[in-house]
């Protein structure tokens, strides 16, 4: 089966509506996190009702629409190769027809992507939860409503059913009006002198690194909430020195690509272990106490961890709210930081 386009045209009504929220209202069957996706891969395109132009294509998904507009939407053909489910250990906060809520171990991709065809999150699921598994998200990203780095660990939840997948992408779409909860801890270089703040930098693939993020006028909205949990002293402080690192708990406005990641790299405190954008901090590890280099080497990851997750559920519209402790490695480093001999 080839690509299907779905055409829309745009009434006086909709008049200056952003492009995503319309193609949601009018495409049902496609999510609005997934319709972005689709715009931000170039395959909408907006052509006036007359014809006097080509049609543009459009790769902003709050682009504002005009009356008489027609657009076009080209879907993918559904992918052949379905993952199997593999036989890999979940750590399961909780589970029910709808969903499940995972805390993700280091080290786990959340579905197969190139160099990544197995072992992934998604064959675990496909395992534990059978043919009930959304699959709005793609046949290689079934129940997917959102993603951890693989490095990152912590909490994520998973749509076992096209309802559920709807209603949860709404949420994690809309964030402020769903009053959808991401809160993450992270271990970072140096520490702030303010108590909390906020971040707010708008956010861009790099460009010359199409694997990295970066701060970049004119990039998409991103809006980080902090504050500063704890402050650990180097190995051999005096009195009036500046902390060698800090806990932060960051709270999510928004939620870009390393995002946290990136952020707190734009204030000076990249996370500890990242090995993308804290590479001009490696020298501070002169800094620490040998057990909290030695913990630092053993995490060999970004310092990173979802803790909080808060949204309402798809069905029952029941708030759900969870809290994940930080895995063991982090944990380890914590308590190394604060050991000064």
């Amino acid at each position: 089966m080839g690509s299907v386009t779905e055409t829309v045209s745009v009434a006086a009504e909709d008049e200056g509506a952003r492009l995503d929220r319309l193609l949601a209202a009018r495409i049902p069957t496609q999510s609005r996190s997934r319709l972005k996706a689709l715009i931000l891969d170039g395959r909408v395109t907006v052509r006036t009702a007359q014809g006097a132009q080509a049609a543009r294509t459009i790769l902003d998904p709050s682009a504002q629409v005009k009356s008489g507009d027609i657009v076009t939407v080209t879907l993918p053909p559904p992918e052949d190769a379905r993952p199997a489910g593999e036989d890999i250990p979940l750590n399961i906060v909780y589970e029910d027809d709808d969903l499940i809520v995972i805390d993700k171990p280091a080290g786990l991709v959340v579905h197969p992507a190139a160099g990544h065809a197995t072992g992934t999150l998604v064959n675990a699921l496909i395992a534990h939860c059978g043919d009930s598994l959304s699959g709005i998200g793609g046949v290689k990203r079934p129940g997917i409503v959102h993603r951890l780095d693989k490095d990152t660990t912590g909490l994520m939840v998973v749509a076992k059913n096209d309802q559920a997948h709807k209603a949860l992408s709404k949420q994690f779409a809309d964030k402020l009006e769903s009053g959808l909860e991401r809160g993450y801890l992270a271990l970072v270089w140096g520490a702030p002198e303010r108590p909390r703040g906020t971040i707010d930098a708008p956010l861009d693939r790099h460009p010359h690194s199409r694997e990295k993020q970066t701060v970049r006028e004119g990039g998409r909205e991103a809006v980080t909430h902090w504050e500063l949990r704890e402050t650990f002293a180097g190995a051999d402080a005096k009195t009036g020195d500046k902390p060698v690192a800090g806990l932060i708990e960051c709270l999510l406005e928004t939620g870009r690509t390393h995002q946290i990641r990136v952020h707190l790299a734009h204030i000076g405190h990249p996370i500890m272990g990242d090995e993308t954008y804290a590479t001009g901090f490696k020298t501070k590890a002169g800094r620490l106490t040998p057990q909290a280099r030695t913990a630092l080497t053993a995490l060999g990851r970004q310092a990173l961890h979802a803790a909080i997750l808060g949204f309402t559920h798809p069905r029952s519209g029941d708030r759900l709210h969870f809290e994940a402790p930080l895995p063991a490695d982090m944990a380890g480093l914590a308590e190394a930081l604060r050991r000064r001999a």
